[in-house]
This record gives structure tokens, C-alpha cells and sequence, in this order.
């Protein structure tokens, strides 16, 4: 898997900038197959960090009605990656 198809998008809320403000600690939704060494090693080449930990957790995708007809949102993975005190990445400063 392509590094680049590994990281899916920056989860952005308030919780995440909880966790970025008192942890050192950034959240992202990741592809549905790949595991925490792939995640590791995307994240520290992508963004140029050391990566400390990795938390990886599956999303299940919500049960939706409009009317008589139903559906299902997609599922998803989420990942919270710990980086080292003395990185930061940049995207999520706002700079």
C-alpha cells in the first residue's frame, strides 16, 4: 500500500484538539486495511516526525432512515498518533 493511500484525511474536532494540546497526540482516518507499523511509517515520512505510539480503533457506520427506506453509513478507521515532545506537525498548527 502507497503511503499516501494510507492516511485518508486529519480529523479535526474538538476532542482531537484536546488530545494535540495536552498530549502531543494527532488524529486521523486512516485507509480500512492498514495496520499501526504502515501507519507509523506514512505519518513520519508525510509530515517528517518521530512517531512515539499508535492507537488504531474501528469506526462502525451509523443505521440511517429517510422514510420507509434505510441505509448505512460506511464504516471506518480511526488512528490517534502519539509523536515525540519536540515535533509538531504543521497542518494542524494552522500555519
Amino acid at each position: 500500500m502507497n503511503q499516501y493511500d494510507v492516511i485518508v484525511r486529519p480529523i479535526v474536532t474538538e476532542k482531537s484538539s484536546l488530545l494535540k494540546d495536552g498530549g502531543n497526540q494527532y488524529v486521523f482516518e486512516v485507509a480500512r486495511t492498514a495496520n499501526k507499523i504502515e501507519i507509523t511509517k506514512a505519518v513520519e515520512h508525510l509530515f517528517k516526525v518521530k512517531v512515539t505510539a499508535v492507537r488504531v480503533m474501528n469506526i462502525e457506520g451509523k443505521k440511517r432512515r429517510l422514510g420507509k427506506h434505510s441505509g448505512k453509513r460506511p464504516d471506518w478507521r480511526k488512528a490517534i498518533v502519539k509523536v515525540s515532545p519536540k515535533d509538531k506537525i504543521s497542518f494542524f498548527e494552522g500555519a
